[in-house]
């Protein structure tokens, strides 16, 4: 759907594509800059108000209909493509036929003004609309078993939010905006250059259609206070290192009684000495001892909600993978144990004897698959 602020834009220029692109070189572009400006992987300040201009650029110019729109919009705005009967040397074009009625005697804000204002985008409702406030981001760090587990914390951060005196007006508590005396309201001045008007945002009140003649002494007038505020933050269970949880209405306050945004809290996870993680498993490595593993062994093994007895089998490997249920993320993993069978480095006297008759009463190693296969 067509929009006033249309004017002002170079979608083109956005995606950096020539406007002759094909809808593939489009998806292309699109792509490639998305990755780059994505703000989970862009920490640079303007990356969301970027990323936001690139996703609007790419849903106007990838919907074929949207872009004839747009393409039409800017040839008018550069003098081309239809208004050849106003001295500009193109073909004749029928005002009437093209927009409904509206007439070029009235200035290019009324040809302008009735195209928008048949396409939903009329300048007049989108003035002093109420504005979405902008989301804000910060991260917390977490013990690994707060994260397998899930927690509450809080969280200490200094950021804008809605004043509580004016409550969000900018006007003094009794008093309220009026409306702006230059533009009657509507937000917009026009301003004429010969045969042609144009519509500014007015400067008195800044676009928004009212001023505030007695401001809040809290806020001056802005509707917005920076304070420090405590955040309680429930942390799911099972949340992985680079997640980010998302808090409606907790970021910046909005304008002109529009809803807060978000507040997104990515989070990092410390890494335990001992556990790890598979998905929703926690895993572990546990070493035991060769007659551990050759005769089978009760061994006491450690988890996040205390230690566990783990039965190892006779005959068990190294690398064998046990698993002990329900000790993992709670309710959907388990806790995974790795074999590890330990081989001494160093023996006793006592030690080596003892493993000699075992090495001379013991069947030696099957190693004839090796031979066969390499005839060694």
């Amino acid at each position: 759907m067509a929009s006033q602020e249309w004017l002002e834009k170079d979608f083109y220029a956005v995606l950096g594509v020539p406007q002759d692109a094909s809808k593939k070189e489009i998806e292309k572009a699109y792509r490639k800059l998305a990755r780059e400006l994505h703000p989970d992987h862009n920490a640079d300040a303007d990356a969301e108000d970027r990323f936001k201009g690139l996703s609007e650029a790419y849903s106007v110019l990838h919907d074929d209909k949207s872009r004839a729109e747009y393409d039409q919009i800017q040839l008018m705005k550069s003098g081309r493509g239809g208004f050849g009967g106003m001295g500009h040397g193109g073909a004749n074009v029928n005002f009437e036929d093209l927009f409904g009625g509206s007439s070029p005697t009235g200035g290019f804000t009324d040809l302008f003004g009735d195209l928008f204002s048949r396409t939903g985008g009329g300048s007049h409702r989108r003035r002093g609309a109420a504005v979405r406030g902008a989301d804000l981001r910060t991260h917390i760090t977490l013990d690994f078993a707060d994260a397998v587990r899930g927690t509450t914390t809080e969280l200490h951060m200094r950021s804008p939010g809605e004043c509580h005196t004016c409550h969000g007006s900018g006007a003094r508590p009794g008093t309220s905006p009026t409306q702006c005396p230059r533009c009657g309201g509507t937000g917009l001045v026009t301003e004429n250059q010969g045969a042609f008007s144009f519509a500014q945002p007015c400067t008195e009140c800044e676009g928004t259609g009212s001023v505030v003649t007695d401001p809040c002494i809290d806020c001056g007038g802005t509707g917005a206070v920076t304070e420090d505020r405590v955040i309680t933050v429930r942390v799911p269970t099972g949340i992985a290192d680079g997640q980010t949880i998302r808090l409606a209405g907790r970021g910046a306050p909005g304008e002109r009684g529009g809803p807060a945004g978000d507040l997104l809290v990515r989070v990092g996870v410390r890494t335990h000495p001992l556990f790890a993680r598979d998905g929703d498993n926690v895993t572990l490595r546990l070493p035991v001892s060769f007659p551990e593993a050759a005769t089978g062994a009760k061994v006491k093994v450690p988890t996040l909600e205390g230690p566990v007895t783990l039965k190892v089998a006779a005959g068990t490997p190294s690398g064998r993978v046990l698993r002990v249920k329900g000790r993992g993320v709670p309710g959907k993993g388990d806790l995974l144990v790795t074999v590890e069978v330990e081989v001494p480095t160093e023996l006793s006297e006592e030690a080596k004897e003892a493993l000699e008759k075992y090495a001379a009463a013991a069947p030696a190693a099957d190693r004839a698959r090796l031979e066969e296969l390499t005839g060694q």
